[in-house]
């Protein structure tokens, strides 16, 4: 058994020698960390830097940068709203995007486009602003709503100016006389302007992308629009949808040039109106 053992314990050692030989020496790991992306989608990698020919790389998980679990928020003053909002019904909003896509290429740019070759631009254009001095209510209450005292009062001299000078403000003479522009405030703005965010995203049939802020926004505004109270019910339906064809004539390729630029084209609609509503939020 002792001549057993020490043939063993020889045999061992002549074993580790000859692994010795074949691999001399290695220098010790190191490791190198290395910042991937920008903002706060930062993550650190781990690199392995070894002397020789080899290297060797340290499978241990490397933990990611801590991310705060709130939200990305963008801020105002004392308005707070979500840069990324939820999306809970895509597959509701996505059926219903591509409705509005169809409704839009077979029905509303052919009739927008006859409708535009049939009445200059110049009728067109005091269309859409007979339409905007009759929304002066909506801007001008969610002006007062936040604060905004400046752009209520250039409200005021607007619709003054022109429902008179302007012939029912079918021209625009407080813009091109007296450099007055409108405050282009609403009650989804208002909301945001206090702090709601848009909670989340919603396509609605024919109206296209809103939030649910947006869409309280919406009937609150629609409560302060002069043009809804006009009975019988079908006509405000009738001047929203003349409102629509008129102001899609006069920008034709505008939803034809956001879709072509966009890789998939539901979330680049979906992200160009986040942003939109940000920036009217923010200004």
């Amino acid at each position: 058994k002792k001549i057993c053992g020490i043939v063993l314990v020889a045999g061992m050692l002549f074993a580790g020698a000859a692994m010795a030989g074949e691999h001399p020496g290695q220098a010790p790991v190191t490791l190198k960390s290395e910042q991937l992306g920008t903002g706060k989608n930062t993550v650190v990698v781990a690199e392995a830097e070894v002397s020789g020919k080899e290297s060797v790389v340290d499978d241990t998980p490397v933990p990611k940068a801590s991310q705060s679990s709130k939200p990305d928020v963008y801020e105002n003053g004392d308005a707070v709203e979500e840069v990324k909002i939820a999306d809970p019904i895509e597959p509701v909003n996505r059926a219903v995007f591509q409705f509005n896509d169809k409704f839009y290429f077979w029905v509303l740019k052919p009739v927008s486009r006859g409708y535009g070759a049939i009445l200059p631009e110049p009728a067109r254009v005091s269309v859409r602003n007979f339409f905007s001095n009759s929304k002066m209510p909506v801007r001008f209450v969610n002006s007062l709503l936040q604060g905004k005292f400046k752009g209520a009062g250039a409200e005021l001299a607007r619709f003054g100016i022109n429902t008179t000078i302007g012939v029912a403000g079918f021209f625009d003479v407080a813009k091109s006389k007296f450099d007055i522009d409108p405050s282009d405030e609403d009650f989804g703005q208002t909301l945001g302007f206090y702090g709601m965010g848009g909670v989340m995203y919603i396509v609605w049939p024919f109206l296209g992308p809103s939030t649910l802020r947006d869409t309280v926004g919406m009937a609150g505004d629609s409560f302060l629009n002069p043009l809804s109270y006009i009975p019988p019910f079908e006509v405000p339906i009738g001047l929203k949808v003349f409102e629509t064809v008129n102001k899609t004539s006069l920008d034709i390729n505008a939803y034809d040039d956001l879709i072509a630029a966009s890789v998939e084209p539901y979330t680049g609609v979906r992200d160009a109106y986040i942003q939109f509503r940000k920036t009217q939020i923010n200004k």
